[in-house]
């Protein structure tokens, strides 16, 4: 898993991995102004600041590439359970050695309502298609399918808030078709709104048998004093006051 975190975050360099990063660092950026709480994690990528946004008091990026400030294996994370309000995972489960072990340990680590943002490579889009003809970084990520995650999350009982889809542009690494096709962002949206190159989770831990329960405030009698009760207690205060 390094050395392909390795490549893909030299890959993040060239003309078409800046246009994912950028792309990806905005959707962080506005995804996590908004989640409070104490402890953040980025798990892999540190060329790629997730937590930027953020304003939790304890950041982190961990992980085994270069670069990060905690250095551990995704499938075996140095906390304790219930010990993380946010957790992000940039592209981590297209080159994890085994996507469903990170799952289970994000799930573990994650505190109740705890929220884990995800992104990845689609595989029924142009950029999928990439994959059938390069066996390099980033085409030979797992390139897990949406459905399939979804299930895995399901079991897991981490619950999808919402999802996005970025990167509509072919794959291409020539600057000037980039910019060329810069009109395919929100066509694409519209056209073929499961179609963008990568897409982007937002999930939260639920937790079974656990409910917030609130006064029934409905149910809450408030006395009502009638304006005779009340002229009905001054005047025998004032009688006491009288016969002091």
């Amino acid at each position: 898993m390094t050395a392909a975190v390795e490549h893909f975050a030299a890959w993040l360099a060239t003309p078409l991995g800046q246009y994912l990063r950028d792309s990806e660092a905005a959707w962080f950026d506005r995804t996590t102004v908004d989640i409070f709480g104490y402890k953040a994690m980025q798990l892999e990528l540190p060329q790629l600041d997730c937590l930027r946004a953020n304003r939790m008091p304890w950041r982190c990026i961990a992980g085994r590439a270069a670069g990060t400030q905690l250095k551990c294996v995704a499938e075996a994370l140095p906390f304790a359970e219930q010990s993380l309000d946010l957790l992000v995972l940039p592209h981590t489960l297209d080159f994890a050695s085994d996507p469903h072990a990170v799952l289970r340990e994000a799930e573990r680590v994650m505190m109740p309502e705890g929220r884990v943002l995800i992104t990845g490579f689609n595989p029924w889009s142009l950029w999928g298609l990439r994959r059938l003809k390069a066996n390099d970084v980033p085409w030979q990520g797992h390139f897990l399918a949406l459905h399939r995650l979804k299930d895995w999350l399901a079991l897991l009982d981490l619950q999808l808030v919402r999802g996005e889809f970025l990167c509509y542009r072919p794959p291409m690494q020539r600057k000037g078709w980039l910019d060329k096709s810069r009109f395919l962002e929100q066509a694409g949206d519209k056209l073929w709104p499961g179609g963008g190159g990568v897409y982007c989770l937002d999930v939260v831990k639920r937790v079974r048998g656990m409910n917030v329960i609130e006064p029934d405030w409905s149910q809450v009698v408030v006395p009502k004093r009638s304006a005779a009760a009340v002229v009905e207690k001054m005047r025998l205060q004032s009688e006491k006051d009288r016969c002091k």
